[in-house]
């Protein structure tokens, strides 16, 4: 027994043997939060709702725009025939007609006529202040306000995920950590037994049956410390890719070395109301409720009146102001622009039932959350008071399997006892020691699991 003992505790001692990065579970926890890509993207989907908070707010300030045309005309116009307005006159002057003083008047006449207006230049400035719009600016404005802080809940919620399962991940590693030192001492164990059986053969006080049951043994330890080891690299490599770290880079944990992990079995109890303020998709779906009731009041708007103040200069070339003149000249107006919608209520009456129905599916989204998160809370309680007496129930059978396996020892080496019984000793105490280890683990994650399902999990400063 004191040589088995000795073995295990070398083995514990000597932890995993490959040199890495050595981690606590709060620098896991960091590198995953700040190497998650739905933590990123989320993060973006806040400053994208942000963005469109503040271009909603601009909807409450003038909307003042330029506009300039050029047009370009192939003929131009001439608003009387002078060729025949000419002749007409000509004929009803006679000689007069042939004076340089009726050329000179004919001239200006063909002038004033002539619009010129192959080139059209065109040029105004327009503001549009709304008054009222039936309250579409101030719910558009209140629905980006809850958008936002629907984006900053789910982010929160989805930080919560990331930390709960780098705490699992972690976790089962230790578990396999541990789990390979016990195969490993086990194989270590068996294969000293193989040995000492064969001497025991050898010299006529065992039987061939003894060694064939020692090595069957030794062959089904063997494979499963092949199995853990698999488990055990596949979960380094799991929580390496959930860090953001390199597959191929050893990990050290620095909860490897606890033989024993310093848990205190307790009766719990939660608080449900605390989780319902705490929970991030409760959160989330009161802000759904509230954006949904935004919209129904922005169907109601558009069956509303719309007042807008509107002011414009205009400027021109050719212009009219004073005569038509080939300059640029302009004018200032202003008004107020009044839109009644006269048709089209049937329609905005069906969409805003419709808008009324979905916000009563949130609602009820809502309250199934609620009792769907009570229910979770209970059972997450129910879990950590489990575990805390599985831990009770292994400890002790942990202390019996010892007990156990001591007289097993003792027994085999004054020949009284069988190498089947000293093997199914041996197993047991194998068997403890493994449920010690998942009671102790179970311990952990049924609490990591409370404080998440009561909204409280967070990474500590």
């Amino acid at each position: 027994m004191k040589r088995f003992v000795v073995l295990v505790a070398l083995l514990v001692s000597s932890g995993y043997a490959s040199a890495g990065r050595t981690l606590t579970l709060e620098e896991c926890r960091e590198l995953a939060i700040q190497n998650n890509k739905e933590l990123k993207i989320s993060g973006e989907k806040i400053k994208m709702a942000g963005y469109e908070k503040n271009a909603a707010f601009t909807k409450y300030f003038p909307q003042l725009s330029a506009t300039g045309a050029y047009m370009w005309n192939q003929k131009d116009i001439n608003l009387l025939d002078m060729g025949a307005l000419g002749a007409s006159i000509g004929g009803a002057l006679g000689p007069i007609a042939q004076l340089p003083v009726f050329g000179k008047l004919m001239e200006g006449v063909d002038d004033l006529q002539h619009l010129d207006i192959q080139n059209i230049w065109v040029g105004s400035v327009s503001l549009v202040q709304p008054v009222f719009m039936g309250g579409k600016i101030i719910n558009y404005n209140q629905i980006t306000k809850y958008a936002k802080q629907l984006a900053e809940s789910m982010n929160d919620q989805q930080l919560q995920e990331v930390i709960y399962k780098t705490d699992e991940t972690y976790w089962q590693v230790i578990s396999l950590v541990n789990k390979k030192k016990l195969a490993d001492a086990y194989v270590d164990l068996l294969r000293k037994t193989d040995h000492d059986i064969t001497a025991m053969i050898n010299e006529g006080v065992a039987t061939e049956a003894d060694g064939l049951s020692v090595k069957v043994k030794l062959n089904e330890a063997e494979m499963a410390q092949t199995k853990v080891d698999n488990g055990l690299a596949l979960s380094r490599m799991l929580l390496a890719q959930i860090c953001g770290l390199p597959l191929e880079e050893p990990l050290v944990l620095v909860d490897e070395d606890i033989e024993d992990f310093p848990t205190e079995p307790s009766i719990t109890a939660a608080d449900v109301n605390e989780a319902f303020m705490n929970r991030n998709e409760l959160k989330s779906l009161d802000l759904a409720t509230k954006i949904y009731k935004r919209k129904e009041r922005i169907v109601l708007s558009d069956m509303l009146p719309n007042v807008a103040f509107m002011a414009n200069y205009l400027v021109t070339n050719p212009n009219s102001m004073n005569g038509f003149k080939n300059e640029f000249a302009g004018m200032f107006n202003v008004g107020v622009m009044v839109k009644v919608p006269l048709s089209g209520w049937w329609e905005g009456s069906y969409k805003r039932n419709s808008a009324r129905a979905e916000t009563r599916i949130k609602s009820l989204e809502l309250q199934d959350a609620r009792e769907k998160v009570e229910l979770q809370v209970n059972q997450s309680v129910y879990k950590v008071n489990e575990a805390n007496k599985k831990l009770i129930a292994s400890t002790r059978n942990m202390e019996n399997a010892e007990e156990n396996l001591r007289h097993a020892n003792l027994g085999f080496e004054e020949g009284v006892i069988p190498a089947l019984n000293l093997m199914q000793a041996q197993t047991a105490w194998v068997s403890a020691r493994s449920s010690l280890i998942d009671a102790q683990i179970e311990v952990k994650l049924t609490e990591v699991y409370l404080i998440k399902a009561m909204g409280k999990l967070k990474v500590e400063n």
